[in-house]
C-alpha cells in the first residue's frame, strides 16, 4: 500500500486557512523533491495555483534548488 503524503496536505491547509508565509517557510525547508511534486501536483488539482503568486514561486524556486546537481561533496 503506498504512504500517502501527509506532508503535502499539511501545506495546503496552511495555504487554504490564508498563512501563506508559514506555507513558504515550509517549502523553504521541504524533506524532498518528491514532497514538492506532490505538493504542487495538489495545488493544481485543487486550483490553487495562480492565486498566491509568492506560494508558486517558492515551489518552483525550492524544485530548482532541490533538484539541481550539487556542486561539491562534503567530507
Amino acid at each position: 500500500m503506498a504512504k500517502t503524503n501527509e506532508w503535502a496536505g499539511k501545506v495546503v491547509a496552511l495555504i487554504k486557512g490564508g498563512n501563506s508565509s508559514a506555507a513558504i517557510a515550509q517549502i523553504k525547508v521541504a524533506p524532498s523533491v518528491k514532497d514538492l511534486k506532490a505538493l504542487h501536483a495538489t495545488m493544481h488539482t485543487s486550483q490553487l495555483s495562480g492565486r498566491w503568486r509568492d506560494v508558486d514561486a517558492a515551489i518552483d524556486d525550492s524544485l530548482a534548488l532541490l533538484s539541481a546537481p550539487r556542486l561539491h561533496r562534503s567530507p
